[in-house]
């Protein structure tokens, strides 16, 4: 049972979430952000082109105009490979962990994987960015010398930046699973 939902992201850009739950201790939470789109990255490689064509007009060198394609070109192949972020999921499974991949816009996806047994809470915390307070969702990694230290933060949704009110249902979604793993099993 897949449900989507559409809020808004840091800098009120549309984004959508998608909640499917595949078992009682298992669900999949997925924030999609906006498209690529085809007007604003035209508008990008027509002045970087029409500038081009001015440097080439002034100096007769025809080398202006295949640098500038050359270098448009390589930029959006790096651009849509390792910097624009479609997609970014967390499936937690209660019993396993937690994973995290981010799918990038040339179909590129990274991915990474926390155990269970490092997770110690998935907390909701904020930041102050250019006078503006921030809100993301963190896992807290529990420290191996000290069982109610933090070793490691590991931010999530950084790419599309959901505000509070997507945060805290990701945030339910994870508590649900989570308290499932606290809760000792129940005897007959």
């Amino acid at each position: 049972m897949a449900e989507e939902r559409r809020f808004l992201s840091a800098s009120g850009a549309p984004i959508a979430l998608r909640r499917q739950q595949h078992s009682a201790s298992c669900r999949e939470l997925a924030v999609r952000g906006p498209r690529l789109q085809l007007r604003s990255l035209s508008a990008a490689t027509s002045a970087v082109w029409l500038a081009a064509y001015g440097l080439f007009a002034l100096s007769e060198n025809s080398m202006v105009l295949s640098a500038a394609i050359f270098i448009t070109l390589i930029g959006l192949i790096i651009y849509l490979h390792f910097v624009k972020i479609d997609q970014e999921s967390l499936l937690v499974i209660g019993s396993l962990g937690i994973q995290v991949t981010s799918s990038y816009a040339s179909g590129k996806e990274s991915t990474t994987f926390i155990e269970m047994g490092q997770v110690k809470d998935v907390v909701i915390n904020e930041a102050i960015h250019m006078q503006k307070v921030i809100y993301y969702l963190c896992i807290l990694l529990q420290d191996p010398e000290d069982p109610q230290g933090v070793s490691e933060v590991v931010p999530l949704f950084q790419s599309s930046k959901p505000r509070l009110d997507c945060l805290i249902e990701v945030y339910k979604s994870c508590q649900e699973i989570l308290e499932q793993r606290k809760t000792p099993p129940q005897s007959s």
